[in-house]
């Protein structure tokens, strides 16, 4: 910030296992957008090492990152980023073109990934035509569709009611307990109840690491809110 230097993340370490359900949470200013972009490979550390599956990706250049974004890991959005001219299908499958399958592949991967948030009966709608949630469950199966080893969701209902919120996260639960790796960025107290672990930034710092005793289920909270 002009000649200020500003330590976003100082000096921390955090490991998270295959198959983990994670929450990051702090104030605006903590560090957990840096540490989201880090771990999502859209920035690299100035120092100190990031290895995803076995593999330094600290110093790779943006074409590298680019292909390990595409093979390692799935993005879920607070403001969905769905293409607004394309259909629910054409917008679940573009990853697959970057990934070089073909058309038929891709569209028999996407219908497949849309059935399991529930929208196959969606795949010819455009975003304008689907309400809130259900574009944000066409951006959870296009985060999905490649099979990503990391489900990375940064406030992914931010932009959502209460109820349809806890549909998303009721959403999470069942990806999560198919074995999917989930990591999450909140500022929401009870969305990162959901989460297994939860990991508190302040000042660039882990202000603490907890594993979570008292998970919340989104199907209870949907009854309660019916």
């Amino acid at each position: 910030m002009g000649t200020e230097v500003v330590d976003a993340l100082k000096s921390i370490t955090i490991s998270i296992q295959k198959g983990e359900y994670v929450a990051f949470m702090g104030p605006s200013g903590s560090g957990k957008s840096t540490l989201m972009n880090i771990v999502g490979c859209l920035d690299s550390p100035t120092s100190g090492q990031y290895i995803l599956n076995n593999q330094d990706v600290s110093g790779m250049g943006e074409n590298e990152l680019a292909e390990v974004r595409n093979k390692e890991i799935g993005f879920v959005f607070q403001t969905f980023n769905l293409l607004p001219r394309q259909t629910s299908l054409e917008n679940v499958a573009l990853p697959l073109i970057y990934a070089g399958y073909n058309k038929a592949d891709r569209t028999e991967k996407a219908m497949l990934a849309l059935k399991n948030v529930g929208l196959e009966n969606r795949a010819g709608h455009r975003p304008n035509e689907l309400s809130g949630g259900q574009r944000q469950r066409v951006a959870v199966a296009r985060a999905l569709v490649n099979d990503p080893s990391i489900l990375l969701a940064d406030e992914p209902t931010g932009n959502l009611d209460s109820k349809t919120s806890y549909e998303i996260m009721d959403l999470f639960d069942q990806i999560h307990s198919k074995g999917n790796t989930v990591i999450m960025v909140t500022h929401e107290e009870d969305i990162a109840e959901y989460a297994h672990r939860i990991v508190r930034l302040r000042d660039g710092l882990v202000e603490t690491d907890r594993i979570n005793t008292t998970i919340r289920k989104a199907n209870t909270l949907i009854q309660s809110v019916e």
